[in-house]
């Protein structure tokens, strides 16, 4: 017989909900208006309300609240995990296809070179000092390793685009290259990390490889044939659907990728940014599908997702500084010097190169959801994954005033260049 909540289990799920969802919103704007990401101020409302504070000074409301009735919990667990599907699905809409091959030469040199050498680094430091950097020792050295270097590469794209609008630099030179790098680094950041999943996953080294290929067989299936499919889909539906009936059929598609990642043994946020990069790339998704989406998810759907970060573990007991440090500096050098170095080979000025970097240095949402994933499946430790969240936070604070800095330091340098020379006294 199938069981359901009972009336005190939908009151727990409710009051939890409730709770996560206005401290989140609350913590999430007083954010944006510091000019910062909301996804800091969700973090931290989960921090607060989580074991690392609620829990510290008054344990018997934590435990009342979020504890006593572990089926409310884990109805809330589902809703967070639905929205940060939803949340991927969202963000696979700013892979804009068309301009990443439009930028072509320079915009791959350096989404690349800011995505190998970050994950080069991370690999060789995880791999050959990881006994000496962490307490915990690896349970599979070579997996660890390649999630260190992929969490180190990847760029938040979402968080970047947010940032280049508050400057008013999105169609700019900058903004423009800086944006198409973000993509095709995040496009392949999942794709690498998806292969991690599978090999983390599968017994047998046929098996690995077999599954890898099925994986990567879905990537191509949906940038190619599984696209023209849902244009045409997305088609008919224009003709024959109200807007709300598109949304729908959009979620359904979305959780449709979903479905098949994860029966693949990757999770199924990566199906649901294959398909966001499908549908997004469509004529027929229109303007006001996207806000109607995106409305909905990320003010009510994700922040109950990132809240629910905090509740997972005790932020202040496994909190390492040496960690974090190590953690930090790692991620801010791989990035800057591969980003920088792209630019430059680029033919990007050294401000330019610098602006282009501290952007491409800008972590996100796409670290955190990484990160709990490998927490969850047992590739990273408790510490590790609270420097990995501390490490996103700060990248996140220092981008915007940094490319401020080095985009006014060019001008400068531009505006000089231009003068004319002073006349010889005579």
């Amino acid at each position: 017989m199938i069981s359901k909540l009972s009336s005190s289990e939908v009151l727990h799920f409710l009051i939890i909900v409730s709770l996560m969802l206005l401290l989140a919103r609350l913590l999430g704007e007083l954010c944006r208006q510091l000019k910062q990401p909301a996804i800091i101020g969700e973090v931290m409302a989960g921090i607060i309300l989580g074991p690392s504070l609620l829990g510290g000074i008054f344990p018997d409301l934590f435990n009342e609240i979020f504890v006593s009735q572990p089926k409310a919990y884990g109805a809330y667990d589902g809703l967070a995990n639905i929205g940060i599907m939803l949340l991927m699905f969202i963000a696979g809409f700013e892979i804009d296809l068309k301009q990443i091959r439009a930028q072509g030469k320079q915009a791959f040199s350096i989404s690349m070179m800011g995505l190998l050498f970050p994950f080069a680094v991370g690999f060789a430091v995880a791999y050959y000092f990881y006994d000496h950097i962490f307490a915990q020792p690896s349970h599979n050295l070579i997996i660890s390793a390649m999630f260190f270097g992929t969490a180190l590469s990847i760029t938040a794209l979402s968080v970047i685009t947010k940032i280049l609008i508050d400057m008013d630099i999105l169609q700019s030179k900058i903004g423009g290259l800086v944006l198409t790098a973000a993509m095709v680094d995040d496009f392949f950041g999942w794709i690498l990390f998806s292969v991690i999943l599978k090999l983390m996953g599968s017994g047998k080294e046929d098996a690995s490889f077999l599954s890898i290929i099925l994986v990567l067989v879905f990537v191509a299936f949906m940038l190619t044939i599984g696209r023209w499919g849902i244009n045409k889909l997305l088609s008919l539906a224009q003709q024959h659907l109200k807007t709300g009936r598109i949304v729908t059929l959009c979620v359904i598609l979305c959780l449709l990728g979903a479905i098949v990642t994860e029966y693949l043994g990757v999770r199924g946020v990566f199906g649901a940014f294959l398909v966001g990069i499908a549908i997004g790339d469509s004529e027929y998704f229109s303007a006001r599908h996207r806000l109607a989406l995106h409305q909905f998810v990320v003010n009510v759907l994700a922040p109950l997702f990132f809240a629910s970060i905090g509740l997972r573990l005790n932020f202040i007991e496994n909190f390492d500084l040496k960690v974090v440090l190590i953690i930090l500096g790692i991620a801010c050098f791989a990035k800057l010097g591969g980003a920088w170095l792209g630019s430059r080979m680029s033919g990007m000025s050294n401000n330019e190169s610098w602006a282009v970097a501290f952007g491409m240095n800008a972590r996100g949402s796409q670290e955190v959801v990484l990160g709990l994933i490998a927490l969850q499946a047992g590739i990273i430790d408790e510490p590790l994954f609270v420097g990995l969240v501390v490490m996103t936070i700060v990248t996140i604070g220092i981008s915007g005033p940094l490319m401020r800095h080095f985009i006014l330091k060019e001008e400068a340098d531009v505006a000089r260049a231009k003068l004319p020379a002073e006349l010889p006294s005579t």
